[in-house]
């Protein structure tokens, strides 16, 4: 019997055509162009279902609105494929990428993110390559978790992050090793693989209601912006410090909004800057000054997943203090404990 992929398109590069404002997606074509393509027909590939999304984003104008969308489009289809492939944007693939783990709880199958930095229209586009292996791996390689496949890799979905906005090579998993690498053959490494989940799939939520937010600290940040930010209705705050984790710990109006915030209950996530590497708030005192003022460690998740992380969290409606638990525990293969 052949695999049936189930193929999301959301939008994207991928699909875009020119128009006099730049490259923009264009509803109805990219169905049409796949299904014209000869490589689409050879055997050995998969059947697949392509379901297009109305509206067609960029995905800069992804929300976490859009997240939940794509986990109740892949719970409703969950039992009838073997596998599905996102097509997605580049700019924010690796939030939807990071995101769609804590939504779909019981996974059991391959989830595929991928899309393209040239559209599929143009010559020297970097879209069928990715479409093609995509979708063999979707159909032959039984991975039970959401993964981006992009440049020749297959990366953990909640440990990427883009680091190229020019290059085919366009995403790392900065703390984690590729769990497959494509040259020759498609090569998995099941060592890095998640275990098979133990539970049938788990509708999503039907609301991710939070209030989230990021920031990056930088010499002479001032107090004063912190403090605006940390008000009323934020629930959570991702810091993106320096190096092991590390702040001013001569600043204590800084220090003192961030002890008023986390006693208020808003839970302060602490992430490194750097691109690799994981926080150690033990390691310095400029970092056990965060600590004492109520701060967690964020270990090795990116920025993006911690994030992500904390909307699924928070809106699903654990409480302040199971929040700050389970930011620390590693749920999807987020973070290395």
């Amino acid at each position: 019997m052949a695999k049936r992929i189930y193929i999301a398109y959301t939008g994207g590069t991928i699909g875009m055509l020119h128009t006099g404002q730049g490259y923009a997606p264009a509803p109805g074509f990219l169905e049409k162009f796949l299904r014209a393509m000869p490589e689409l027909k050879d055997a050995a590939l998969p059947e697949f279902v392509l379901r297009e999304y109305d509206p067609l984003l960029d995905s800069s104008n992804m929300t976490p609105r859009e997240w939940l969308d794509i986990a109740r489009d892949i719970f409703d289809h969950y039992d009838a494929f073997d596998g599905f492939v996102i097509l997605h944007g580049t700019d924010t693939m690796a939030y939807t990428a990071s995101a769609l783990p804590f939504l779909l709880h019981g996974l059991n199958k391959p989830v595929i993110l991928t899309g393209s930095q040239i559209p599929l229209i143009e010559l020297r586009s970097d879209a069928r390559e990715n479409i093609i292996t995509a979708l063999l791996l979707a159909a032959n390689y039984p991975i039970p978790e959401v993964c981006l496949y992009f440049g020749n890799k297959l990366l953990r979905g909640c440990r990427t992050a883009k680091v190229n906005a020019t290059g085919f090579d366009a995403f790392e998993s900065p703390n984690y090793p590729p769990l497959g690498n494509v040259g020759i053959d498609i090569h998995i490494d099941w060592g890095l693989t998640r275990p098979a989940a133990l539970t049938p799939l788990n509708p999503p939520p039907t609301e991710l209601n939070a209030t989230v937010g990021a920031l990056r600290l930088f010499p002479g940040f001032s107090a004063r912006l912190l403090d605006n930010v940390l008000q009323t209705p934020l629930q959570g705050l991702v810091l993106e410090a320096y190096g092991a984790g590390n702040a001013p710990n001569n600043d204590h109006t800084f220090l003192d909004a961030l002890a008023a915030a986390t006693q208020r209950g808003v839970i302060i996530v602490n992430c490194t800057q750097c691109l690799r590497g994981t926080v150690k708030l033990d390691a310095y005192a400029t970092g056990t000054a965060l600590l004492r003022a109520g701060v967690i460690s964020g270990a090795d998740m990116t920025p993006i997943a911690a994030l992500t992380k904390l909307h699924y969290l928070l809106g699903s409606g654990y409480t302040a203090e199971e929040t700050r638990a389970l930011m620390q525990e590693n749920l999807y293969g987020e973070l290395t404990r």
